[in-house]
């Protein structure tokens, strides 16, 4: 995957809820046996980007955000 990544410490905690928020509705996730609440999903992809296991994507193209593996960045 290509596009500019945006490190998630320089934006706003309201601004990084808000992304990982559309992300969460746009994309949907499987959780498993039970449903995650939207505030356990923000948790936990906030968790994985402070473990640096994804990062948040820029695709100028789309104009739109995207949380991806960072073992799926072309860099």
């Amino acid at each position: 995957m290509s596009g500019l990544v945006i490190p998630w410490q320089s934006l706003s905690a309201e601004s990084l809820r808000g992304v990982i928020e559309e992300v969460i509705s746009r994309e949907g996730t499987d959780y498993g046996l039970f449903e995650a609440s939207l505030d356990q999903k923000v948790l936990q992809i906030r968790t994985q980007l402070e473990r640096h296991e994804v990062t948040i994507v820029f695709d100028s193209e789309l104009d739109s955000c995207s949380i991806v593996s960072i073992t799926d960045l072309d860099i």
